[in-house]
């Protein structure tokens, strides 16, 4: 039961990522970001501050990406004149 609920998300997480552009940068900051609260919940600060910062930068990524994508597609249909 488990794994069939890990193949569904895992096939969920692969069509989001196809889907838009940005979807692989925010999913990886989500995970940054757990992995340096870990590291801070450790006493490992110094870790933390460095991994929260690439996460800040891949939610950056992804957002202006994810923009960029709407606005192209968007914009191919038509609906932004």
């Amino acid at each position: 039961m488990i794994r069939k609920l890990a193949k569904e998300v895992y096939a969920r997480i692969k069509v989001s990522a196809r889907e838009s552009w940005g979807a692989p940068f925010i999913m990886g900051f989500i995970l940054l970001l757990m992995f340096a609260a870990v590291s801070l919940a450790m006493g490992l600060a110094l870790l933390a501050e460095v991994v929260g910062v690439a996460a800040y930068c891949a939610l950056v990524a992804g957002v202006v990406l994810q923009l960029v994508w709407f606005l192209k597609f968007r914009k191919k249909e038509g609906e932004l004149d």
